[in-house]
């Protein structure tokens, strides 16, 4: 448990980590065990689930499920009390010391890290690019695996896969790749003799880096698995169906797996950092940019004075020094060096439950080196996917290469924060806010944030109603972008559901104390995510309010226009209608899962894809189709809001509860007896149901009762138009549209919903 927020110390440096990688993982699991007082850390990441290099080959075989071979990021960075943003770089500014990330705001740094890994060169052949499959980045190389597996079986007729790259990885690949994909012909009662696997190579032998008795045994072992090998000449081009190389030999391939030499990303070079060659960090031995100070690079986009091949055994042990350095750097003390490991012990599958080991110059083989190897790999995950409880002492004091005369003053400041307007964001800094936002420009915006008078003034248009709502709650994510785009989408969920359409809004946001900087950072981030959801519904932010707090909060009083004859309400619902809902359900359990680290990482975040779903073009669809009342689905959940629905249209209804949609992950977290805090207040309303205990049995049943952030329509439909409407919802961008269950007639008295 992290100690509460009244109690952290306020921000002052900040530590970013770019990418999720081996080096990384052990810096944010030490930052967990070890916290450092005064430091934000803030991970950002293309990848939620990042994969553990040393079990990919036995994913691909079929030995390992996903979540064996995947350290799972997000319950890490809460556990390091990071925040995560899950999103890909494009560019630094070194001299703002500012991250650049597509599509919201950069993210200043203090001191940054970057391991991002490699990935195969394919760039420079001509074809591969566009016929051949890269074996990084990991999730697309195994979305390309799935459709690869199904083509194999669906084929029928002799396929031939070929592997290009005689290195480690390529030589486990070949061997992985035909290890289950024979398995998949016997499984189907195909001819397994049907696959015809080859490996190429540029140099004149495979395995250059590793001693001659090691491949002397692969050479072996490949001969007896029929895979055909060809060294020495380089893939000139591929084409669909076949692979030229450079002295005109051309290859027939159904497939192309590449597996080349290691390249780097482009945007550490085009930013300024010094790059070897091929495009890679060069550091010194302390892991240090050599162009740049405080800008730390590891793991296989690091060029190090002593070069070792690109492998995550070296990424591993970089970590604790790596860590260390981080520290050291945010506090101004000397770094330690990095000093790479001379021999290590090598375990190289087969294909099978096999393996090739090999330390400096002897190797050996045999099924016990693959139960060897898996038993290292799998304690090595489980540092990272079961993570100690943490104690809720308070945080031990701020280190004193942070407190310098700007610290201390912030430190003391933060000791006697006032109330009142006293508690207001400072002028300065709202105003630096303010001018980095686009100015709000409407035809009917008399008056807007830009200017200085005390309030906004809008002319409505004539014959149009207005409607009006308001939300505002507590940051249930580290990232102010993603969850002020959340909490603006909530608040603007009741105009739809009115049948509004968005017209303007005001904001209100709760900063918690840090450095003028970081306070402006963090508000800035808010508004930006808040616009971006505004800008989407076609609405215009009036203004607002900002102030201090013990936590990030932040919440949108909303309006929106109508037509009389096309409000909705949550009355009229009748006998006979459907009812649909828009979203899948689950929020409650999930954020509270998330919470405790008890949530996986792609659960949330399609969880949060989901709250940024916005309502408005179901809206349409609904009221296209008849709808006769509509609500959204919010903090009462599915049952308290239907409820509400019945009880204002004199009606009862039946919920078949196996036809709700459910978010992935949903019904694991509520098993596990993980609820939202509010999930048994809402509950109470289970007095309105009919045979409560035949709906309780039902697995379901607690997220009948699930609080939803930013959830879905409930709206009834005439049942004739019940199918066409879902149809085109899912057309329209909702593919979890369902009819849930049916209005009925309501009796004289007793309950008015029955959940079967």
């Amino acid at each position: 448990m992290k100690p509460d927020a009244m109690h952290q110390a306020p921000v002052l440096k900040n530590l970013v980590l770019i990418g999720g990688g081996h080096a990384h993982v052990g810096v944010l699991r030490r930052f967990g065990m070890r916290p450092m007082p005064g430091v934000r850390v803030t991970l950002i990441t293309r990848d939620i689930h990042t994969p553990y290099s040393g079990m990919l080959p036995g994913l691909v075989a079929g030995h390992y499920a996903h979540d064996d071979c995947h350290i799972d990021l997000r319950p890490l960075a809460r556990f390091a009390g990071a925040r995560l943003y899950h999103a890909e770089v494009d560019a630094l500014d070194l001299s703002a010391r500012e991250v650049f990330i597509d599509g919201r705001p950069s993210v200043p740094f203090d001191v940054l890290s970057i391991n991002i890994g490699s990935r195969p060169a394919v760039i420079g052949v001509p074809g591969a690019q566009e016929h051949a499959f890269a074996v990084k980045p990991v999730d697309t190389w195994l979305c390309h695996w799935d459709a690869l597996q199904r083509q194999f079986v669906s084929s029928g007729m002799p396929f031939r896969l070929l592997v290009v790259g005689g290195g480690a990885g390529g030589v486990e690949m070949a061997l992985a790749t035909r290890f289950r994909l024979r398995e998949l012909a016997q499984e189907h009662a195909q001819d397994p003799d049907r696959l015809v696997v080859s490996l190429v190579d540029a140099d004149e032998q495979i395995l250059a880096n590793h001693n001659g008795g090691v491949r002397a045994r692969f050479e072996r072992i490949l001969r007896e698995d029929g895979i055909r090998v060809s060294t020495g000449s380089a893939v000139a081009s591929v084409r669909q169906g076949s692979v030229r190389l450079a002295d005109g030999t051309t290859l027939d391939a159904d497939a192309v797996l590449w597996l080349t030499h290691a390249a780097a990303q482009g945007w550490p070079g085009e930013s300024g950092l010094a790059v070897d060659g091929d495009g890679f960090i060069r550091v010194d031995d302390c892991l240090q940019s050599l162009s740049h100070p405080g800008v730390f690079a590891a793991g296989d986009i690091a060029s190090m004075p002593d070069p070792r091949p690109k492998s995550g055994v070296f990424a591993v042990r970089q970590g604790a020094v790596l860590d260390a350095n981080l520290r050291r750097a945010l506090t101004g003390r000397g770094l330690r060096r990095y000093r790479p490991q001379r021999a290590f012990l090598g375990l190289i599958s087969t294909g099978g439950r096999y393996a090739v080991a090999s330390r400096g110059g002897w190797s050996l083989e045999g099924a016990w080196l693959w139960r060897l190897k898996d038993r290292i790999d799998r304690r090595f995950m489980r540092r990272f996917n079961v993570l100690p409880a943490m104690s809720p002492e308070r945080l031990p004091a701020v280190p004193d290469g942070l407190a310098d005369a700007r610290a201390r003053e912030v430190l003391a400041a933060a000791a006697m924060r006032c109330g009142g307007c006293g508690a207001k964001v400072g002028s300065d800094a709202l105003t630096r806010v303010m001018q980095r936002l686009p100015v709000a420009s409407a035809p009917e915006l008399v008056l807007g944030f830009d200017a200085a008078d005390d309030a906004s003034v809008v002319r409505l248009p004539p014959d149009c109603l207005l409607v009006q709502s308001i939300d505002h709650f507590r940051a249930f994510i580290d990232d102010p972008y993603l969850f002020a785009r959340i909490a603006a989408n909530h608040a603007l969920g009741d105009l739809y559901a009115m049948g509004a359409d968005a017209h303007s809004a005001l904001a209100v946001a709760t900063v918690p104390f840090a450095v003028e900087r970081d306070m402006e950072q963090t508000l800035f981030e808010l508004m930006s995510g808040a616009l971006s959801m505004l800008h989407e519904a076609g609405a215009t932010l009036l203004g607002g309010h900002s102030g201090e707090g013990a936590e990030l909060a932040f919440g949108l009083a909303v309006n929106g226009l109508v037509a009389p004859d096309r409000l909705l309400h949550k009355r009229g619902l009748r006998p006979g209608d459907a009812l649909l809902l828009t979203k899948p359900i689950g929020t409650g359990t999930l954020l509270a899962a998330d919470m405790r680290g008890r949530a996986k990482g792609r659960w949330i975040d399609a969880a949060l894809q989901s709250m940024q779903h916005s309502n408005r073009d179901a809206a349409a669809c609904l009221a296209r189709f008849g709808a006769t009342a509509c609500t959204d689905v919010t903090g009462f959940g599915l049952v308290g809001h239907l409820l509400e629905m019945l009880e204002a249209s004199v009606a009862a209804a039946v919920v078949d509860m196996a036809s709700v949609p459910l978010l992935d992950g949903a019904a694991e977290t509520v098993a596990a007896g993980i609820l939202s805090t509010m999930q048994p207040q809402n509950l109470r309303l289970r007095r309105a149901l009919r045979d409560v205990a035949a709906a309780a049995a039902h697995p379901a049943y607690p997220l009948m009762f699930d609080p939803q952030t930013a959830g879905g329509l409930l709206a009834g439909v005439p049942s004739e138009h019940a199918g066409a409407c879902i149809a085109a919802l899912r057309e329209s961008g909702c593919p979890f549209a369902s009819a849930i269950g049916r209005v009925e007639h309501r009796g004289s008295d007793g309950p008015v919903l029955t959940l079967r």
